[in-house]
């Protein structure tokens, strides 16, 4: 084959550190937009990007140039210098160490966006661990709860 061709959907999701709640209304449309930016650097087209006070979800296509680990390194590392530059109440954010990183089949990316796009109703009736504990089993992922929050 002469040509390489990849079309790799990905779901990721990180939280604040500790799960604190600063991501609030002044920042979070931006901050949306800036890790959008950050994908569209790293030629993985971002799809939907959204969330809630204390985590993000980020559906993109995933370049064939690009590691899982560096593109969520990327944007975990750039989107948290932005936001110190945000103002006194930024100045001590982070973003916990680790990610979630799911396929998603292309048969399921409206829903994805719709998932996304409903982040603020959806943890009126759930919290981000409960969520999160769900994509786990529903993927089938080992986990130690020991690990996963702090």
């Amino acid at each position: 084959m002469p040509q390489s061709l990849s079309k790799v959907y990905t779901h990721i999701i990180f939280s604040t550190k500790h799960r604190k709640n600063l991501i609030d209304d002044l920042i979070e449309n931006d901050l949306y937009n800036y890790v959008g930016g950050i994908c569209k650097e790293l030629e993985c087209n971002p799809v939907q990007v959204g969330g809630h006070k204390n985590h993000i979800h980020l559906l993109c296509l995933l370049s064939r140039k690009v590691a899982q680990m560096a593109l969520v390194q990327q944007i975990k590392q750039g989107s948290s210098k932005w936001i110190k530059t945000m103002g006194k109440p930024y100045s001590n954010f982070y973003w916990q160490d680790g990610y979630g990183i799911f396929s998603v089949s292309p048969k399921h990316v409206d829903t994805v966006i719709e998932y996304i796009k409903n982040q603020h109703e959806h943890h009126q009736k759930i919290t981000f661990k409960d969520e999160y504990r769900k994509f786990l089993k529903n993927y089938g992922v080992d986990f130690d709860e020991r690990y996963v929050w702090d």
